[in-house]
């Protein structure tokens, strides 16, 4: 079960990996987009697909991913 309603992983998008609501958007984007300085404002404004709540989810997503906590 996924505990990230936001986050879905769908072989037949984006080669499976992990992405915000079953759209094009990969996590690892929105990750790369934060790292490179742009601000939740930013990104929304220049993506109105995204939600706050996405952007929000995939950090805690990345987070729970290198904590372990999504492997058992």
């Amino acid at each position: 079960m996924n505990p990230f309603e936001r986050i879905t992983i769908n072989p037949e998008i984006c080669h499976g990996k992990p992405t915000i609501r079953g759209m094009r958007w990969p996590v690892e984007v929105l990750l790369d987009l934060l790292a490179s300085g742009m601000s939740f404002e930013e990104i929304l404004e220049d993506h109105p697909e995204l939600e706050k709540e996405d952007i929000f989810e995939a950090i805690k997503f990345a987070r729970a991913s290198l904590s372990g906590v999504l492997n058992g």
